[in-house]
């Protein structure tokens, strides 16, 4: 490890107990620094990195996976749980996903989600996290320089998980990544028929390098104004979509009709 670099593991400089090893790993998971699906290093590894007894380091861990934190798997160590995805349950999720209305309702709340994320952010953003802004900025950049719809989707959500993580509040933090979870899962549209609606990939890159530009320039205002007119953007095209696609579905109908009266 460089200077420069953070041990995500800091040792327990006092008692040396299981609980302070329980608060620092359930810390890394609340701030976000530990995610779903994340490996810890093993056990002898682990230990040694918090100057703890092996014993107290299980006893950690079974304490964390008895609190639904962390899953051992057979032979293939200990990760980060799914806790995202414990927000929204199943059943309300299936609720959500056949009823229309849900879809307009989630892009007003995450207008209005989104845009106080952004002020927070172009407040808090420290130089790290603007450097990792940065980088994904640049590759947003270059999937949509080569076409890459799939890289460029990738690094849409990942911007705006960045900022949330940037805006330095729990609660937005993991609220925002139950609501990216349910929109990758394609609970309420599918991200594609935003991109494929004419000129919308080459708006949505102006629309993300605006918020990212006021997050850079430490401009609240800025970056809440443009977070919440990327919204409504998305709001417009996926109503655009929706409509389309049910006047495609409309005409094939009467097309259908014709066809069996000729």
């Amino acid at each position: 490890m460089t200077e420069d670099q953070i041990d995500l593991f800091a040792r327990i400089s006092h008692s040396r107990t299981a609980d302070e090893v329980v608060q620092q790993i359930e810390l890394l998971i609340l701030e976000g620094v530990l995610r779903d699906g994340d490996r810890l290093p093993g056990e002898r590894e682990l230990s040694k990195r918090f100057d703890v007894s092996r014993p107290i380091l299980r006893e950690a861990l079974k304490e964390l996976e008895g609190r639904g934190l962390v899953e051992s798997r057979h032979g293939g160590g200990t990760f980060v749980a799914d806790v995202v995805g414990q927000i929204f349950s199943r059943p309300l999720i299936d609720l959500i996903a056949r009823h229309h209305k849900a879809t307009q309702d989630y892009l007003e709340y995450r207008r209005e989600l989104e845009g106080l994320t952004a002020e927070l952010a172009a407040t808090r953003a420290t130089d790290y996290d603007r450097d990792i802004l940065t980088r994904i900025i640049e590759r947003m950049r270059r999937a949509h320089a080569a076409g890459d719809f799939d890289a460029e989707l990738e690094a849409d959500i990942e911007l705006h998980q960045a900022i949330g993580e940037s805006a330095h509040n729990i609660i937005l933090l993991h609220t925002l990544r139950a609501c990216y979870r349910l929109l990758q899962q394609g609970i309420f549209f599918h991200r594609n028929s935003v991109f494929d609606a004419p000129g919308a990939r080459d708006r949505l890159l102006v629309q993300h390098e605006a918020i990212y530009e006021a997050i850079m320039a430490r401009d609240p205002a800025k970056a809440k104004a443009a977070s919440q007119s990327h919204i409504d953007f998305v709001a417009a095209a996926t109503r655009e979509a929706e409509r389309t696609g049910e006047w495609n579905r409309i005409a094939r109908l009467r097309m259908q009709q014709r066809d069996r009266a000729n």
